[in-house]
């Protein structure tokens, strides 16, 4: 899934068992706000929900339950209405009037400027529900164009009284400065105090960028805007835009004054010299009608870049409108006498119209029965049920009356249950009573791998791959086999979600998005028997082996300082990276000493030498003849010699003689 909204786990939530949410229209750095229907009055509301990672502070809590507290004490049709606050589990929300439309920001965004009747239209507004706010004793604090609400009906409402508070505490040090560094007044920026005129210095800065088409203050850091508010005045709109009259110019400089004192005292002082203007002007504000419905809709409040995209309509502000006067025309033109005369001109041709205008009507209710019966006005776009439950796309889909038919289809990234995507798609236009099938997800799709017999490493890893089967090779088991080095001797899964261990290597069914371990042969370990000590304890260190020598042992075979034996693994099983392998080194061949066996009898010496010497010498007549007669003249090797066990030693016999 892409879109936040996809997996917004709040979509679909019953909230205090009464509030079903249905989409995410905006979200800001406090609060996201969704459209959501009050199943108890069954009505379409908006559900301001602060961010979870702010519920548990107290001075972020208690400023959103003050912005319901506040809203709550005005009673003005341009200020959003708040119905209901309180808290869910972890979910601390607001219930606020449900307004589709657009923010002022948006319809800045694609203008640039304003024309004169929409700048006043709009201003009359927006003071007129400031000015129940300050009577009310509260100041807004965080004007700005994001706050006020264009709705598709022509309403004009300004919302968001998240920092709201009353004008008698009007200390905003530190952390409290949360106003749009844009609109910021200049004692807020050098004394961190704000009152009600705070709100007119922001008001002004609003009107100038309605008339200019951008803000008088521009800077890459923050810091930089801040100093300017502090230290320069505002320019006349008319020098960016020379068709502004002089009195909005005059309205945007007393508005913007740098000392407080020198401001419109509360926004109902500003709207009264607005309303004289308008009067000086021969401009009324723009009357409410209807203006076609937006795709998505926005309510007042929080909007940023996590926001649901708007596609706007045409708002109820044209240039077209009674008593709009170009501001290039001379003063003479613009008195009561010439628009009275231009009335009563208009009352003589409006009678030749009426018949006209029977005719229009009549052709025009044909037509509409034509669009909204058989023709496009018949159609119904399909919601969006990406992310949900198969039973809420029904639901949603059975409210623009369309009939949802399931279809699943295996995903890896969707979640079982859910609703993967729709055909026809999002956003098409069908004809009511039109099937919709919703295509959901049946989890993870089987994956059958076959035998990894005599496959390589790289072969297996391949063959996974193929399958989306996930492997690490970090939890890889090595051993030295006789099979060649990287050959795969053994394979376990591990499924998604579960301790359980799947033998493998032979072949079996699993599903993707499980995890494989290897079992990897390093080829046999190598021969070390009979090398020297260093070479030998080398080479096995490399093999990524603990070397160990056990004491010496005397052999016959192996020379001295060379390996005699390996021990054998403590441990049934093959030897492995990290193991303890034990070396017994060899002495070579035990040397004995050769006995003095000279003046011995025959039989003496023989005994003496045969215990660990071969004997010769022994020959005819010496060995018939009696013991006691013969006497050992020499040896050879001689006594004293050392020699090893079995080395053959010469004796020399003769008659013992007489003393």
């Amino acid at each position: 899934m892409s879109t936040s909204q996809q997996v917004d786990p709040l979509i679909g939530r019953l909230v205090d068992d009464r509030y079903r949410v249905r989409a995410r229209i905006a979200r800001g750095g406090m609060a996201t706000v969704y459209v959501a229907t009050d199943l108890r009055l069954e009505r379409r509301v908006a559900l301001k929900v602060m961010h979870g990672h702010l519920s548990d502070d107290s001075v972020f809590q208690s400023r959103f339950i003050q912005e319901a507290r506040a809203a709550a004490r005005l009673s003005d049709p341009h200020v959003v209405n708040v119905f209901d606050q309180g808290q869910d589990g972890e979910l601390a929300y607001l219930v606020m009037e449900y307004l589709p439309g657009i923010t002022l920001r948006q319809l800045l965004k694609e203008q640039r400027r304003l024309t004169v009747t929409q700048t006043i239209t709009i201003m009359d507004a927006v003071l007129s529900g400031l000015a129940s706010a300050h009577r009310a004793g509260l100041i807004h604090r965080d004007v700005k164009p994001e706050n006020i609400l264009l709705a598709e009906d022509g309403r004009i409402k300004i919302g968001d009284f998240g920092l709201a508070r009353a004008t008698s505490a009007n200390t905003a040090t530190g952390q409290q400065l949360l106003g749009t560094i844009a609109y910021l007044a200049p004692e807020l920026v050098t004394r961190g105090t704000a009152d009600a005129r705070s709100d007119i210095y922001a008001l002004g800065i609003l009107l100038y960028e309605m008339l200019a088409g951008e803000q008088p203050y521009k800077g890459e850091q923050p810091m930089q805007i801040a100093f300017q508010h502090a230290t320069e005045s505002v320019p006349r709109p008319s020098v960016k835009n020379p068709g502004v009259p002089e009195q909005l110019d005059e309205l945007v400089l007393w508005a913007t004054e740098k000392s407080p004192d020198e401001r419109p005292s509360d926004a109902q002082e500003m709207l009264d010299r607005l309303r004289e203007i308008e009067r000086e002007l021969g401009i009324a504000p723009l009357p409410t009608r209807s203006s076609p419905a937006f795709e998505t809709p926005l309510s007042a409040g929080d909007t940023g870049p996590g926001a649901t995209k708007v596609l706007p309509g045409p708002l109820p502000m044209t240039t077209e409108i009674t008593g709009d006067v170009d501001a290039d025309e001379p003063a003479h033109e613009r008195d009561n006498a010439a628009r009275l005369r231009r009335r009563a001109q208009s009352r003589r041709r409006r009678g030749g119209f009426l018949l006209a205008l029977v005719l229009l009507l009549t052709t025009a209710a044909g037509a509409a029965g034509w669009w909204f019966g058989s023709g496009p006005g018949s159609l119904v776009a399909v919601p969006e049920v990406t992310g949900r439950s198969f039973v809420e796309a029904r639901d949603l889909l059975a409210e623009v009356e369309l009939v949802a038919r399931e279809m699943q289809e295996s995903s890896l990234e969707v979640p079982a249950g859910m609703v993967i995507r729709s055909d026809p798609g999002a956003g098409d236009r069908v004809d009511k009573g039109s099937e919709v099938t919703v295509v959901t997800s049946s989890g993870p799709a089987e994956a059958v791998l076959p035998g990894f017999a005599g496959m390589s490493l790289g072969d297996a890893r391949a063959l996974l791959d193929e399958h989306r089967i996930g492997y690490d090779d970090a939890e890889n088991l090595e051993l030295y086999t006789d099979a060649p080095a990287d050959q795969v001797i053994g394979l376990d899964i591990l499924p998604a979600g579960s301790e359980e261990r799947i033998p493998c290597f032979e072949g079996c069914t699993v599903h993707q998005g499980d995890t494989a371990d290897f079992i990897v042969s390093l080829g046999p370990l190598p021969d070390v028997t009979g090398r020297p000590m260093a070479e030998a304890t080398d080479t096995l260190t490399q093999a990524r082996l603990e070397v160990v020598a056990a004491p010496a042992e005397y052999s016959n075979s192996v020379p001295r300082g060379n390996v005699l034996r390996v021990e054998p693994r403590a441990e049934e099983g093959h030897w492995r990276p990290g193991d303890r392998i034990t070396l017994v080194e060899s002495l070579g061949p035990q040397l004995f000493e050769v006995p003095n066996v000279v003046g011995m009898t025959r039989d003496e010496a023989v005994r003496a030498l045969s215990e660990r010497f071969q004997v010769s010498g022994v020959v005819f007549p010496w060995n018939i003849a009696m013991n006691g007669l013969t006497e050992v003249q020499s040896q050879n090797p001689a006594a004293g010699t050392m020699h090893v066990a079995g080395t053959t030693v010469e004796i020399s016999i003769d008659l013992r003689g007489d003393d």
